[in-house]
């Protein structure tokens, strides 16, 4: 067994392992550790169940390095592990990125069947081991307190019948992302087999985690490859056109030539022909106000006004004031009659920045003035007709908020007529050295210098990620033009290279806010020029999200911690009591925050 060991470890140093060969290092570890631990047992039960388990590993180990689909080596996986493991039911559950049950299999699974399993898992023991990454075992459901009276039921348990519960939780890398339960009737040999099966189980567990790992890496880089396959063909075909059918559009202000930005441009210029609304969706950075006001000024309305409001930068009640304007006397203050910016941009374009960020009962009326294209004046009961059309952009993702009930399904699709994403600056890298220049140009002419980028500069540019987009850009330019000493940039004076940058630190922080729209969880690339910043500890960005605590004696080294009970309290008060805008705050799961909700006997406000 040694040998065999340090044989599969010699060709995991060899980097000539495939998917079966990693799993089988696995499985020899669990061999040995599984021989060890067998040596505490009583010596009348140590060779069963050692010939048991280590048969059941192996067969296991088969099962899961076969050429299948992942619900079906799961389900094969359960199905097998009954007859070696005394059990009634088993059920292995993996949760998507936010926590919540994503594939539920069991013996006999087939498709379509995830939520008759689902309906047999205890979700407040479920809860509890995702919470505290450790095994929740339970010798008599009904006096455990994990389990609640439906789901003792649902178990089978009575008075005539004791069930014992034995869940362990399923580890990629670091973190929880799944369960393994059995549950079963007692009988004279559970006390005897219950210590051992939660041991031979938290090895499978083990088992079926790096399968999943190594399932989730070979899908994503085959979809990589046949995203790279589909990209290669549509260059292929754009290049085989003539070229007068491949149309150029340049917009004044708008700076680059890359195929995303060519795309972006085109649809600027056909949706501007038209009085549709329209939401630009992208990231902060990315110049939503530049490309809203290039739609205004390509449509039929130029020569009428372009009106913009950052609604996130103010409260309901100002907001309502400057959006209808106020009559005199309307409230403290209002010394004057004012118009709103709707009648402002009567006739022209209002762009309303941040619209994500407007409170439930705010919307309701900003609904009915888009729909009837009227509204009054705060403190006036005259109705005032306008012709305006709006344009509305956001960095969040409106279609979790309308989910969650935070933001109004009857606005979003009427904001929503025509969605445009903007690109960030990372899928569109060739245009960062014209960026560059034309923020270098300005800067020369604003501060009367005759600066240049040396080309090892250009590379630097090139191979940063600028999760703050086009705007960070811009700033880092500016930044270290203004301390470069000599005549040329060079890529020393860049502040990457000397381990300031401050930004890489600020984004690494805050891993859940860099994808493409805000609270999609799509983590960021690494920016290989701040390699040299990694050993240092990050800064929390200004005003960041309270931090994660662990309370005395809760969670295990290594595991998800959760927050004490003034911290949750906290969190959910700044966050309206929104379950999962609270968890992002503390950096724990919908599912750990409610965990952390009931254990506590934290009572949720409602509004």
């Amino acid at each position: 067994m040694q040998h065999e060991s340090r044989k599969t470890e010699q060709g995991a140093r060899e980097g000539d392992l495939d998917k079966e060969d990693l799993l089988m290092l696995h499985v020899v570890s669990a061999r040995e550790r599984l021989h060890s631990e067998s040596e505490a047992a009583p010596r009348v039960f140590i060779e069963p169940l050692r010939e048991s388990a280590l048969t059941g590993i192996l067969e296991i180990t088969k099962v899961i390095t076969s050429p299948c689909d992942l619900e079906v080596t799961l389900a094969n996986v359960v199905d097998l592990l009954q007859s070696f493991v005394h059990m009634r039911h088993g059920i292995v559950s993996l949760f998507d990125d936010d926590g919540m049950p994503d594939i539920t299999v069991g013996p006999g699974w087939s498709e379509g069947s995830d939520e008759r399993y689902r309906m047999r898992l205890p979700l407040k023991a479920i809860d509890q081991i995702v919470a505290t990454d450790s095994p929740l075992i339970a010798e008599n459901v009904a006096i455990e307190p994990a389990f609640t009276a439906a789901e003792m039921d649902m178990l089978g348990a009575s008075n005539d019948v004791v069930v014992s519960f034995i869940g362990v939780p399923i580890r990629i890398d670091a973190k929880v992302a799944g369960t393994l339960t059995i549950d079963r009737v007692v009988d004279h040999r559970s006390s005897v087999r219950l210590d051992h099966d939660v041991r031979l189980l938290t090895m499978i567990a083990n088992l079926i985690g790096q399968t999943i790992k190594l399932h989730r890496l070979l899908t994503f880089d085959r979809n990589r490859r046949m995203a790279e396959k589909d990209t290669q063909e549509k260059q292929s075909v754009e290049l085989k056109q003539p070229a007068r059918e491949r149309k150029t559009v340049r917009i004044p202000g708008i700076i680059g030539d890359s195929p995303p930005l060519r795309a972006m441009l085109e649809k600027i210029a056909v949706v501007s022909k038209s009085n549709s609304s329209v939401l630009l969706r992208g990231e902060s950075g990315t110049g939503k106000e530049l490309v809203a006001k290039a739609i205004h000024e390509l449509s039929s309305r130029a020569k009428r006004p372009f009106i913009k409001l950052n609604c996130a930068a103010l409260s309901e009640t100002v907001l309502e004031s400057e959006l209808f304007g106020h009559e005199k006397g309307a409230f403290t203050g209002a010394f004057s009659s004012r118009k709103g910016r709707f009648e402002l941009a009567d006739k022209g374009t209002l762009f309303l920045d941040e619209i994500g960020e407007i409170s439930p009962s705010f919307q309701a009326k900003l609904l009915r003035v888009l729909q009837e294209q009227e509204f009054e004046r705060v403190g006036s009961n005259q109705t005032i007709k306008v012709d305006v059309r709006v344009i509305a952009a956001t960095n969040k993702n409106l279609e979790d908020a309308v989910a969650r009930n935070e933001f109004r399904a009857d606005l979003y699709y009427r904001i929503s007529v025509v969605p445009l994403l903007l690109p960030p600056l990372r899928e569109r890298r060739d245009d960062i050295a014209l960026l560059a220049t034309q923020f270098l140009r300005s800067f020369n002419s604003e501060n009367g210098r005759s600066l240049a980028f040396d080309p090892s500069a250009v590379e630097t540019l090139m191979n940063c990620e600028f999760p703050g987009n086009v705007r960070e850009l811009e700033n880092c330019v500016q930044r270290t033009a203004t301390l470069a000493p000599g005549p040329s940039i060079v890529k020393s004076d860049f502040a990457c290279w000397q381990g300031q940058c401050l930004s890489s630190k600020l984004w690494k922080s805050k891993p859940h806010e860099t994808g493409l729209l805000r609270g999609l969880d799509v983590p960021l690339p690494v920016n290989p020029s701040t390699e040299a910043t990694d050993a240092a500890d990050p800064v929390p960005p200004y005003g960041g999200a309270l931090a994660p605590l662990t309370p005395a004696g809760a969670a295990l080294a290594g595991g998800p911690r959760i927050a004490d009970r003034e911290r949750v309290i906290a969190a959910m008060e700044r966050s309206g009591w929104v379950q999962a805008k609270a968890a992002r705050l503390l950096g724990l799961t919908p599912r750990q925050i409610g965990y952390a909700l009931r254990k506590y006997g934290i009572e949720i406000k409602r509004f």
